[in-house]
């Protein structure tokens, strides 16, 4: 089991503004591995920032769905020179099984650096798959990991807000060449063309629609909805010039 410092003291920061950030789900195996202390924290550091924590036997030690994103960890809390293999081989594995795989490795020695960084390039690890993040204590590191997944929420969200706003400002131009095409049928303005998109829908429709239905489902006037089944079927009218 690893050690960790007693974190009863210790404040957790809080990175959400408020509501709920997403969820945490740790490994069962992993958790049983670390100090009840360091489990402790982490508990309270999720909680505090808006995070719920579940425990299953998943593949990674950490998962964070964060705005539907997954976000997968591994921590390394005790690096172990006589461990490397099966520590680098495992990171591989499930960094062909992540799109965003993170390895947080805390090394508080000068030793134990020098030991990753000769073991990263003696397994032949290629620069950013995945992503390592050397830490020196296990706080620190669990902090690292949550600021992390909380900047992938983040940036989900705001790509999710300006595909809305980009399909708002698509919704708007559509609309105005919509009351651009119907105001130009003689006598029809901006509250008619209105009307009938609300009634009728498209342009198509409203070209399909009989003078009966219009007045049925508009607000429109006879002499408007007589002129509007005349534009779109009557040659002589629609072709004729108009002179304003």
């Amino acid at each position: 089991m690893n050690t960790a410092r007693d974190s009863r003291g210790s404040t957790p920061s809080n990175l959400s503004n408020s509501g709920f950030a997403g969820v945490c789900i740790m490994n069962t195996l992993w958790k049983d591995a670390q100090h009840p202390f360091f489990i402790k924290f982490i508990s309270s550091f999720l909680d505090v920032n808006s995070y719920r924590l579940k425990f299953m036997p998943i593949a990674p030690d950490f998962i964070f769905n964060c705005g539907g994103l997954s976000v997968a960890f591994v921590f390394v809390t005790n690096w172990n020179s006589e461990e490397t293999a099966s520590i680098f081989s495992r990171i591989q594995k499930l960094t062909g099984q992540f799109a965003h795989l993170y390895a947080v490795v805390t090394l508080p020695s000068r030793d134990q650096n020098d030991s990753f960084v000769h073991a990263y390039f003696e397994y032949g690890m290629e620069l950013g798959k995945p992503s390592f993040i050397p830490v020196l204590d296990l706080e620190m590191g669990f902090e690292k990991i949550v600021k992390i997944a909380h900047a992938h929420g983040v940036c989900k969200k705001q790509d999710a807000v300006a595909t809305l706003k980009a399909e708002r400002e698509n919704s708007v131009q559509t609309m105005e060449m919509y009351k651009k095409v119907v105001t130009s049928i003689p006598g029809i303005d901006s509250h008619d063309a209105i009307s009938l998109h609300q009634a009728i829908g498209s342009i198509e429709a409203i070209a399909k629609a009989s003078k009966d239905y219009i007045l049925e489902n508009t607000d429109l006037s006879a002499a408007k909805a007589e002129t509007i089944t005349r534009f779109f079927r009557d040659p002589k009218f629609y072709l004729a010039p108009k002179i304003k």
